[in-house]
This record gives structure tokens, sequence and C-alpha cells, in this order.
């Protein structure tokens, strides 16, 4: 097969990426955009040992389970990857991603993996979204979402993945980047000041966080931005509008200083009976609908009771530790985010919560010293980012001896990398439960259960 080359294609099955599988003489080829069913042509734009990929040419069969009209920019934008698929098959993909990596990378056989939680708002779900902003042809500033694996944004004036507020609040600072005639960010050259909007929600108190990123430690007429953001007509009240300092020449999200320019500089949710405080550079889920669900889903997997000591690894806010230190003895967590740990001591002492210990540093460090010191913790949380967890977390995690792992992962990969390594250690996968957090993409979130073997 080569470059350039044309075919005819079936699609089979969808890969964890979200790209479709089928094949061509053989040779597997992976192709955007396309669900299980459809027949089309596609051109190879890219060949490598034992698969290619391809796009497609023109649609000969289109899928039963393909979807129409969700969003008129899905196919070029790279927020929602599976928006042209119905949402029944995209449960259906989801877990099958599950269990495919468990069986392929994990090297599990006859897993339990059980009924994917649907998520029961498919779409404006988002409580959390970023807009970088750029220049049209015309030189007018737009806000939006980059295209696939490229810096080329794609407008947007609304986005049925958030809020309507969220669309309302990034046409606001759109106009007030063009009044007061302020650069954009150049990731080239380093210059400019505007970066990009991030939008905080809580679904639970109706509060919003507004913060504009920017090359500056001040802005023009912020006062300006101010009025514009509160002026727009939404269910949601603005508790706090922020310049975030990001003068450093990297890719994070947002650099590490807040200025705050109206209210303050947090937001407070509600998820069942208990009450957070979230800054901006806090780890909180990002779908509130389903972010109950998977945490009780993680507990009843864990069955805490009043005589366990639980471990929480990445524990952000605080959020599985303070809803498993309703159940435990002492709960300990561990973040490496100065603000969140903050966050979490607040949302214990808020939520008359003395069991409960937060301890700030990285997982990998904080973990081995609490092994050497003797904490012997009968359940582990772990809910590390998507790289997963590192052997050296790992290692000090088998330690401790606990008698159950409770592992929360938005990366079946690693998820599956991780669990073989704790199988080999003596802990048995006994089951696993994928979660629709993040509808009309080809992410999944899964909760699995390892428990240690002759306990």
């Amino acid at each position: 097969m080569e470059k350039g080359q044309k075919g005819i294609i079936t699609i089979d099955s969808v890969a964890s990426g979200g790209d479709g599988v089928g094949r061509i003489d053989g040779m597997a080829v992976f192709v955007p955009h396309v669900c299980r069913g459809d027949v089309a042509e596609v051109t190879i734009y890219k060949v490598k040992s034992g698969c290619a990929y391809g796009t497609v040419t023109k649609f000969l069969k289109l899928s039963p389970y393909r979807r129409k009209d969700f969003c008129d920019v899905a196919d070029c934008c790279g927020g929602c990857d599976f928006a042209h698929m119905d949402y029944e098959e995209q449960l259906r993909v989801k877990r099958q991603i599950v269990v495919d990596a468990l069986m392929r990378i994990g090297g599990f056989v006859n897993v339990n993996v059980g009924d994917i939680l649907a998520a029961p708002r498919p779409e404006r779900y988002r409580n959390k979204m970023v807009f970088p902003f750029d220049r049209n042809e015309e030189g007018k500033i737009m806000g939006g979402f980059y295209a696939p694996g490229s810096h080329t944004l794609v407008p947007l004036t609304d986005c049925r993945q958030g809020d309507e507020a969220v669309s309302r609040w990034l046409a606001a600072a759109v106009a007030y980047l063009e009044e007061t005639h302020t650069t954009l960010y150049n990731e080239h050259t380093h210059r400019g000041a505007a970066r990009r909007l991030f939008i905080r929600l809580a679904e639970g108190t109706r509060e919003a966080m507004v913060v504009l990123s920017a090359n500056t430690k001040k802005l023009k007429q912020p006062e300006l931005l101010v009025e514009k953001l509160l002026a727009v007509d939404t269910t949601y009240q603005l508790k706090s509008i922020m310049l975030n300092i990001h003068t450093e020449a990297d890719n994070l999200l947002l650099g590490p200083k807040n200025k705050v320019l109206f209210g303050q500089d947090y937001i407070e949710d509600v998820l069942g009976e208990l009450r957070f405080s979230i800054a901006a550079h806090s780890f909180y889920q990002i779908n509130a609908s389903q972010t109950e669900r998977l945490y009780q889903t993680a507990l009843s997997l864990a069955e805490v009771s009043d005589k366990d000591t639980v471990l929480d690894l990445y524990c952000g806010i605080g959020t599985i530790s303070l809803f498993a230190a309703r159940q435990a003895a002492q709960v300990f967590g561990v973040e490496i985010v100065p603000q969140a740990i903050e966050n979490a001591k607040e949302n214990a002492r808020r939520n008359g919560i003395d069991n409960a210990e937060f301890i700030l540093g990285s997982a990998e460090t904080i973990a081995p010293q609490l092994a050497k010191c003797g904490v012997s913790p009968s359940i582990v949380f772990l809910d590390p980012p998507r790289k997963g967890a590192d052997e050296a977390t790992l290692d000090a995690v088998i330690a401790m001896h606990p008698e159950k792992i409770v592992y929360v992962s938005c990366n079946p990969a690693t998820l599956a990398r991780d669990a073989k390594y704790l199988y080999a250690q003596g802990y048995q996968l006994k089951e696993a439960i994928p979660a629709d957090m993040f509808p009309n993409t080809s992410h999944v979130e899964t909760v699995v259960l390892l428990q240690r073997q002759n306990t």
C-alpha cells in the first residue's frame, strides 16, 4: 500500500482514538469520522508497518448508526470526534474500547466489564471550556477550538457541549479584545497578549468563573471586560472574573498566577450532600450530572466501612476523599497542585469533616514516604491524569498492602497497563465499570476494582 492510493473500505469497528477501522488488501486502515457499517472510498495519506491511515473521499453506503446535524463544524473541529454517531452506538463503542484495552494491553481474559453508565444529558454537559483566540482572514478576532492535530482555529458561535452562556461570554470577551485593540499571543514569537478564555460552571449552585489568560500582567481597561461579561444574560451568576498571568512560553492552559478583576478567586458547587470550593487551577470532573454517579460507583466497589483507612492519590480538591470520609475511619488525600490542596482543606472544614488529612506533593513522592512512615490503608483510590500512575507510585501502594485498590481512569490504555502491573504483584481485577463522562467524544472514564488475592 502506498501514500495516495485509493480503495474501498467497510468499517468494522472503532479504535480507542476514535478512528474507524477496516481493511484494504488485508491491511488495517484507520479512518476518522466514520461509523461501524460505513462503506467508503478512502485515500491513503500515511503508511506504517502493519497499518495505514486514510480519509474519506466519498461514502458509498452510510451506516445505520450515523446521525446528522449535531453540529455544523463537527467534521473540522477537534472537540467532538463522535458527533456523527448516534448515542447508543457511542456507548457500545466506548464499552468495547475498555474491553479491548484490558484484554490487549492488560492481558486479562474474561474481564468482568459492566454496562456503561450512560450520561443523563448527552449535550451541554461540560462545566469547563477553554477557547483559544486567533484572527480570521479579515483580521477579526475569533474564539473557538483547534482542528484535530493542528493549531488552526475553528471559530464557534455556539458549542453544544457547553451551556449557551459559555458562548455568550466568549462573544463578550472577543468584543472587549476588539474594542481595546488587545493583541493576540503568537506562540512562535511569544509576543502579544490575549491567549485564551477559560470558563468554569458550577451546575449545583449556578455559579460561574471566567478567566482571560494573557501574556501580560496588566490588561487594557479591565473594567470594560468586567462590564461586558456581567452584561451577558444567563441563568448563571458570575462570581469570579480573573486575569490569568501566563507569560511563560509553554502550552499550559493557564499560567501560575491569577489576578481577581471582579468577585473572588473561586466558585462553589454541590455534589450530593457536600459543598466544594473550586479554583481555576483545581481539577474537577467536567460532567456534573455524571460525577456523583462515578464517585458513588467507586465507593460502592470499595465498600468503605468505619474500620477502613483510605488513601486517595491524585485527590484534586478532595471530592472522592470527602465522600469516602463520611464512611471511613481516616482518609489521607495527596495532590500536587497547591491551590487544590487548599481547596480540599477548606472543603473538609466547610462540610464539617475532621477525619480527612490532605498532603501537598506528587503521588510518586508522598506515597513512598507514607509507606515508610507505616501508613497502612485498607483501601487506595487512584485517579491519575491520562498518563496513568508511574511505577514508583504503584510500588509504594503495593508496599502498603491494601486489601482493595479502586482505580479511576480517563485513559483505558494506561489503566490496562497499570492494572497489569498490579496484577503481577498479586491484585486481581474483579470488576470494571465504564462511565460516559464525555458524550460525543471518544473519551471514556472507567472505574476498576483490584483486590489483593488471598484476602
